[in-house]
Formats: structure tokens, C-alpha cells, sequence
């Protein structure tokens, strides 16, 4: 096996093993907020903010083995698809954002931001707050807290996603993300978080759908759309809530 292909997989396997030994706590006390949330009749609200971190909530949204009543809050702007131009950094947005995705009191909202300190996520974090929204946080706590608080890209209030949290995890991503070094390169590369952070997500939504199922819901799953039989079991689902989840669409 060559070097860098060892090196990496020693790494992001350790670090997997790390979150799942020391953030084994928290990711059962957020399954058992969305698990109950889900079973009163709502919808989970994920809210990937900034650049890449809208891949976290691409990975638990219509996906495979995956539960349907998720919310996932895309708005223009906020990640590398839609950046043109960017509104990842402006502040004042957070109140358009929960409106449009009908995030409202006694709500949950996952908030995912790799590190923790972008400013439209920081700027959602607190607004939910203000609104008596129940908020579950994905971020890396130490990286975050490593960038000086006058970093030019800093929410103004100078605070981590975490700050705000009721669930606080970690998705223990090493600062600077990148973990390898190459000869005669002299940044890092091999970038682990988005890895570590969809890990992380999955584990929840793991224990999510079993406690659905042990609390006496029923715990609605996407099938692929790649597999015979998957409109027959999927359509259904979609129908269901087509009019409730935002970025659902028709793909028959």
C-alpha cells in the first residue's frame, strides 16, 4: 500500500474512532431530541452553512437508507454551488433563512458549519435562539477555537456555532482540515471534514431511526432511486411531503 493512501486511512479512521468513543453522549441525546420531534409529527431542519459544509446536508436529504423527514436548507448564496454571489458572509440573513424554511419555535435545527465559526451560520445560530428553536450543533470545537477572535471572516460577535448550542458536537476535524504532506508541497492536503462530519451526521441518524421505531413512530426511509422498485416505494413518501419540505421535487 503506498505511504499517502496508509497515511490517510490511519488518520480518518482513527479520528471516526475518536467521535464515536467521545462524542457517543451527545450524538444519543440529539437522536432522542430529533427521534421525539419526529414522532410529535415535525420535520428535522439541517442547515449545512458556508462553502462545502451544504455537503452535510445534502448527506442525511432524500438519500438512501436515509429518513424522509428531513428539512434541508439550501438558501441561495450560502455554499460553492450557489455563490454567485456569495451571501455566506453577510450578517442580517439568518431571520429570510428561517422563514423561508418555516423554522419556528420549538423546532429543531441541526447546524452544521465544519469549523463552527462562518457567518451566516453563527448569524442563524443566534437567531434561532431568539426564537426558541432547539439547536443541535456539528462542528469542530478546538479548530474553532484556534482562529483568533479578529479573523477577518468572524461573525461580529466573535462566537463558535457551539457557543449557542443545546447539543454541542464535535466532529473533532484537526485544524487546518488537511492532514497530509507531500514532498515539496508546503500546504497540506487531503482534506478529512467533510468525511468526519458525514460520519458523524450518519451515526445520529442511525440511532434517530431506531428510536423512532422504539418510541412507537414510524420511521419513514428513502430507498435509491437506483435499485427496481424504488418509485413504487419512494413516490409515495414524496407525495407525503412535497408541500412541507422545501427542495423535494418531482423526478418521474
Amino acid at each position: 500500500m503506498s505511504q499517502l493512501i496508509k497515511e490517510y486511512t490511519s488518520q480518518i479512521t482513527s479520528i471516526q474512532e475518536c467521535i464515536a468513543r467521545e462524542e457517543e453522549e451527545n450524538i444519543l441525546k440529539a437522536a432522542d431530541l430529533l427521534s421525539d420531534k419526529v414522532c410529535d409529527g415535525r420535520l428535522i431542519n439541517i442547515f449545512g452553512a458556508g462553502g462545502h459544509s451544504a455537503i452535510a446536508a445534502m448527506e442525511i436529504f432524500w438519500r438512501a437508507g436515509g429518513l424522509a423527514q428531513i428539512n434541508a436548507m439550501f438558501p441561495a448564496g450560502t455554499n460553492i454551488v450557489s455563490a454567485a454571489p456569495t451571501t455566506a458572509k453577510v450578517v442580517g440573513l439568518a431571520p429570510y433563512i428561517l422563514n423561508f424554511y418555516d423554522v419556528n419555535k420549538d423546532d429543531v435545527l441541526i447546524l452544521v458549519n465544519f469549523y463552527g465559526l462562518n457567518i451566516v451560520s453563527v448569524d442563524v445560530a443566534v437567531e434561532a435562539k431568539k426564537r426558541g428553536v432547539q439547536l443541535i450543533t456539528v462542528n469542530a470545537h478546538k479548530f474553532a477555537q484556534k482562529v483568533p477572535d479578529d479573523f477577518i471572516w468572524r461573525h461580529p460577535n466573535k462566537k463558535n456555532i457551539n457557543d449557542y448550542a443545546d447539543i454541542a458536537i464535535d466532529n473533532h476535524v484537526p485544524y487546518p482540515d488537511a492532514v497530509l504532506k507531500v514532498p515539496g508541497v508546503p500546504e497540506e492536503v487531503a482534506p478529512t471534514a467533510t468525511i468526519l462530519t458525514c460520519f458523524t451526521l450518519n451515526l445520529m441518524m442511525a440511532e434517530t431511526i431506531r428510536m423512532i421505531k422504539e418510541k412507537g413512530g414510524t420511521p419513514e426511509i428513502w430507498v435509491s432511486n437506483n435499485i427496481p422498485g424504488c418509485d413504487e416505494h419512494n413516490k409515495p413518501i414524496h407525495d407525503k411531503y412535497r408541500k412541507r419540505i422545501h427542495h423535494l421535487y418531482p423526478v418521474w
